[in-house]
């Protein structure tokens, strides 16, 4: 995790890197277009964990996007949480931005099924922090997830 916390902040934009093709940045993209990218996280919490950004380097939501360009992500990320529900049988979909000015300061969403089942106590941000535990799944699992939630999207 220290390691983690290091490269978030001292190298690169992760999201960049990923939009730029950086091979040690890459993620399962779900979908993209020319605006925003879905991919799948690399450190889940919860299975289907994607997160959703804007391809252009925007770090803040105030006053880095127009009102069309931030409904328009909304939008995608709606669609994409039909999607989750659907394909996880989720009992609540999680939204929630994170990131600042020391660290992960290109502006995504996480967007994260929560399964049907999870006691309250692991609910919430519990369920969402990796500090509770981190669920690896391989390359083809991923793949696998990400094809299935392109397909319900």
């Amino acid at each position: 995790m220290t390691s983690l916390v290091h490269r978030t902040r001292n190298g690169p934009c992760f999201i960049c890197a990923l939009v730029a093709g950086d091979p040690g940045y890459a993620h399962h993209i779900v979908t993209e277009d020319d605006d925003a990218i879905v991919f799948m996280s690399k450190y889940p919490t919860q299975p289907g964990y994607c997160l959703v950004a804007p391809k252009a380097h925007v770090e803040d939501l105030a006053n880095g996007l127009s009102s069309a360009a931030y409904l328009d992500l909304q939008a995608k990320i709606h669609r994409l949480s039909r999607a989750l529900k659907e394909v996880f049988d989720a009992e609540r979909i999680y939204v929630l931005s994170l990131g600042s000015q020391q660290g992960n300061s290109h502006l995504h969403w996480h967007v994260v099924p929560l399964p049907k089942g999870v006691p309250y106590e692991q609910q919430q941000y519990h369920a969402l922090m990796a500090e509770h535990g981190v669920l690896e799944f391989t390359d083809t699992e991923m793949a696998d997830m990400a094809a299935r939630i392109r397909e319900a999207s």
